[in-house]
């Protein structure tokens, strides 16, 4: 029998009781049996210092850039700052990028999710974010957006409590795991 997929959460935010991390971490009931998810914090990741890369990189960053390297898939929820995606996010981004165009992103399947207080669930973030994995030849994966506006309102005890919320992002998972099996 094969193994399941291996996935791995990144959550664009450091607060302790981060929604995005909350969505995160609601999941793995979502993929019970069809695949593990594990979540990484990104507050260990130093700013980005090319001065670093290589033999130099810190070992915060050679833990992250092989989790994802052993991953199948990557699942990242971010909020929105400022319409954009939160630097620490971008930090990480820009820390996995390199070596240029042959990176741990490069055809790394990734399921984008945005998550805001706000009315549009940060739609722009993943605008943003859709921008950056683009240009470090990440796979993403091509469905409906998942945005969840109002999310301090659907997180209950640290869990997911809104169904349509929980559709939508089950759906979500359908296709990335279906863009696992794709050929390339």
């Amino acid at each position: 029998m094969d193994a399941l997929p291996t996935l791995l959460g990144l959550s664009g935010s450091l607060r302790a009781a981060s929604h995005n991390t909350a969505v995160l971490h609601c999941l793995p009931a979502l993929l019970a049996g069809r695949a593990s998810l594990q979540v990484m914090t990104l507050n260990e990741l130093p700013p980005y210092n090319a001065d670093l890369d290589g033999d130099a990189m810190p070992a915060p960053v050679r833990t992250f850039k092989q989790a994802i390297a052993a991953a199948d898939a990557l699942v990242i929820c971010s909020p929105e700052y400022n319409w954009g995606i939160p630097g620490v996010l971008k930090n990480a981004l820009d820390w996995a990028s390199r070596p240029g165009y042959a990176s741990v992103l490069k055809g790394k399947p990734v399921l984008v999710m945005t998550a805001s207080t706000g009315p549009f669930g940060g739609v722009r973030a993943q605008a943003h974010l859709r921008d950056v994995l683009a240009s470090v030849l990440a796979r993403m994966v091509v469905r409906q957006q998942v945005a969840i506006p109002a999310v301090d309102q659907k997180i209950r005890d640290g869990r997911l409590s809104d169904e349509t919320t929980i559709t939508l992002i089950r759906a979500a998972l359908d296709d990335l795991l279906s863009e696992l099996t794709r050929p390339r």
